[in-house]
């Protein structure tokens, strides 16, 4: 009488290494506005209850009152004009930095003679506080507005042209030795290599450029401005008008934001062309 023979079982698989499945970006969105809302409670609460350890919270405007003062600010014609003045000035002084510190970080990159002229002047002013200028600014200009354009644009320059400098001179050389080869000439390699290859870091530099211009035009304002977001927190703080301070800071953040939210929007449509990052995949979530 015969037996059959069972086949043996197969031995079971080796897990593989797993993907961990990362949120999307409504996820991710709910995520950051649970972690806001969180801040906006702990304030509430630490304010209320009027809480002292390290700082004094006794001292400060609970979220409530500075959401009212943000309400009655809104309806009045003097916060609307503050904010165009801000935005105005950040506006002129970010666009001339933009223009000035990307011709001067691609002629410093390029050129050994332009490096040699420019480059000590630059480095020697570059660490100097844009805010410390307010005397020269008051001392060049005939009048406050121009002189709070000049801080603005630069406190934004000096972060366009280093990251333009160091983008271009990280091009690699043989990129632009196939162009020659073609026949292309200096500006050819210019235009088709070495500006685009350079873009990613120009936007970088131009989202940098954009925050620093705020904190800068917002000092100015304080210091020597007649209207602005800055004057206006100032004014409240020297009124002992606490929640129009925070008003105003809260202003500051918001405008900072969205600015500099529009420089990397312009800036990822610019750089469309470029592969998405492995970390991050086609959608970062923002």
């Amino acid at each position: 009488m015969s037996t059959a023979v069972r086949p043996a079982p197969a031995p079971p698989r080796a897990a593989g290494p797993t993907t961990p499945r990362r949120p999307g970006r409504a996820g991710r969105r709910a995520v950051r506005a649970l972690a806001l809302a969180a801040f906006v409670g702990l304030w509430q609460l630490l304010t209320a209850q009027q809480v002292r350890l390290w700082v004094r919270f006794d001292h400060l405007p609970t979220a409530v009152q500075v959401w009212h003062a943000f309400g009655q600010q809104l309806g009045t014609g003097a916060y609307w004009q503050d904010l165009a003045e801000s935005l105005r000035r950040i506006g002129l002084g970010f666009l001339l930095a933009a223009v000035l510190g990307v011709a001067v970080g691609v002629l410093t990159a390029r050129s050994r003679s332009a490096a040699d002229l420019l480059g000590p002047v630059l480095e020697l002013i570059r660490p100097i506080p844009a805010i410390a200028l307010v005397p020269v600014a008051i001392m060049l200009f005939p009048e406050n507005e121009q002189g709070i354009v000049f801080i603005t644009c630069t406190a934004a320059f000096f972060p366009v042209t280093v990251s333009t400098r160091h983008a271009v001179r990280a091009v690699p050389p043989r990129w632009e030795e196939a162009v020659r080869t073609m026949g292309g000439g200096r500006l050819r390699v210019l235009r088709s290599v070495v500006l685009p290859a350079a873009l990613p870091g120009v936007v970088g530099g131009l989202s940098v450029g954009i925050g620093v211009s705020w904190i800068c035009v917002i000092s100015a304002e304080m210091v020597s401005g007649q209207y602005g977001v800055g004057y206006r927190t100032w004014q409240a703080y020297t009124v002992l008008d606490y929640p129009g301070v925070f008003v105003g800071m809260a202003t500051i953040g918001l405008l900072g934001r969205l600015t500099s939210g529009a420089v990397e929007l312009v800036g990822r449509r610019l750089t469309a062309w470029l592969p998405p990052r492995a970390a991050d995949g086609p959608e970062d979530g923002r």
